[in-house]
């Protein structure tokens, strides 16, 4: 386990772009280990721009991100194979991570046991959204990015990832999530992204 002092997220005057459009500029935080981030705000705001410029999968417009860490992504595109079952998909993570061992636990958690023999194609938006969340549950990253994961679960699942977002970050590592959903994570600092919106451009 990688201690406190190793992990680190943080974003300087970060400004991202969708097309021509300017969604957020001047947007800055820190994150060391033991620490959570919610990103709120309206669909379109750039919630999930932000979270894709930090995980490195776009260039931002303007400003710097620094991290420290092993990065684990969660978003809307599950990185299963879809010609493969669930079993198989999740112990290709396994492997990658080089955990040895599928994280039983997770899958039984969040209710997957009977899906395992099951074609990842077949599974539906919220089983793979479940079967996405057992995999970085079962992941060493240090860094947690997740993109609205309480979308499409249950009562008792969104309870069940809460806890083990807390749990990660009580051992020292970070997270940084986007919901509209409220989570119930002591400590948890709040970053509405509205408020790094522009100015909108006067009339003519």
């Amino acid at each position: 386990m990688q201690g406190s002092a190793s992990s680190l997220l943080s974003a300087r005057d970060l400004a991202c772009r969708r097309g021509d459009r300017l969604l957020f500029r001047g947007l800055s935080f820190d994150l060391t280990g033991g620490e959570a981030l919610h990103v709120t705000g309206a669909n379109g705001t750039g919630k999930s721009t932000l979270i894709r410029a930090l995980a490195g999968l776009t260039k931002p417009f303007a400003g710097d991100v620094r991290l420290h860490g092993e990065v684990a992504l969660l978003d809307d595109r599950p990185a299963l194979d879809p010609d493969l079952t669930l079993t198989r998909a999740i112990e290709f993570w396994d492997q990658i991570d080089r955990n040895g061992d599928p994280n039983c636990a997770a899958v039984s958690m969040l209710g997957l046991d009977s899906l395992l023999d099951i074609p990842v194609r077949y599974l539906s938006t919220g089983q793979k959204k479940r079967a996405a969340l057992a995999v970085l549950m079962g992941s060493d990253s240090t860094i947690w990015l997740l993109d609205e994961p309480l979308s499409g679960l249950d009562t008792d699942a969104i309870a069940i990832v809460a806890e083990r977002i807390a749990n990660h970050v009580e051992l020292g590592r970070i997270a940084l999530i986007a919901s509209h959903q409220p989570l119930a994570i002591e400590g948890l600092r709040t970053l509405a992204i509205e408020d790094f919106a522009p100015e909108p451009e006067p009339l003519a």
